[in-house]
């Protein structure tokens, strides 16, 4: 298919953005799925400025695999990737809110449940524990960020002149120090959509952003780091020219090795 005058459009589009915000990336939002024989797994991922408040992004998240489904949403700071606010929502077998405030001190960690009226809506129900987290002394001013925001600060690399950069990860109980570096230039075999364009497909040139964590202080809870999924050695694959993010590697639960392929896009008007 020839795809030639979509990707310089798009990579014009990405240089229009890196200009207007050079913090952003070219896509507002991003499908990914992943197949295995027993369950097909699908994730988005979206980002926007908060209107009226410019130095704060909004990041919000899906996942589904099967019965069970998860909405994260985080509230980050523009400018450094610090998490601000954080929700959790997860449905399967039981259904639970958490949510999570971030303060110079500490964390306000609370669980939310519903009650026996299966029509309560998920803001009104009540809060059935709550609790302060501090930081670990070892996080020795790193900046405290949510995994899905890795997603943003893995293409903030990229774009930059470092060769790496780190921070903490904190999950549910657990803080994690994770490290980005710069990987090697593969091939990637893409076929994804772009909303209200035409389909890419073929074999893109990528640059990856290898993901390492590692536990920071000591751990309160069972290891818990992941991303989209994904643990272990997990990479990120933006496309060279275009800087979209085509693909994720890493060890999912019951598979192994594998692979998270985008499936569609949304790109960012440009200014926005």
């Amino acid at each position: 298919m020839e795809i030639s005058k979509y990707l310089v459009a798009l990579f014009m589009l990405g240089a229009a953005a890196v200009q207007a915000s050079p913090e952003l990336p070219v896509w507002r939002v991003l499908e990914f799925e992943q197949r295995a024989l027993w369950a097909t797994a699908k994730s988005r991922v979206s980002v926007d400025p908060i209107e009226g408040a410019d130095a704060l992004w909004q990041l919000s998240a899906s996942s589904s695999v099967v019965s069970n489904s998860e909405e994260v949403s985080l509230t980050l700071d523009a400018e450094t990737g610090r998490i601000v606010t954080r929700s959790r929502l997860s449905r399967g077998k039981n259904q639970r809110l958490k949510t999570y405030d971030y303060t110079a001190q500490h964390l306000l960690r609370e669980r939310h449940d519903p009650g026996t009226d299966a029509g309560q809506a998920v803001s009104d129900w009540k809060v059935t524990s709550s609790r302060q987290l501090l930081y670990p002394p070892e996080l020795d001013g790193l900046t405290v960020t949510g995994a899905y925001a890795l997603v943003l600060l893995a293409d903030r690399l990229r774009r930059s002149d470092a060769d790496s950069m780190d921070f903490a990860v904190h999950t549910d109980l657990n803080f994690y120090r994770v490290a980005l570096t710069r990987g090697p230039i593969s091939d990637v075999e893409v076929n994804y959509r772009i909303e209200g364009a035409e389909t890419v497909a073929g074999t893109r040139r990528a640059e990856s952003i290898r993901v390492q964590a590692a536990p920071l202080g000591q751990q309160a809870d069972k290891d818990d780091f992941s991303l989209l999924g994904l643990s272990g050695e997990i990479s990120l694959l933006f496309d060279t020219d275009s800087g979209m993010l085509l693909q994720l590697r890493g060890v999912a639960p019951r598979i192994g090795k594998t692979e998270i392929n985008l499936q569609a896009a949304t790109l960012r008007e440009p200014g926005g």
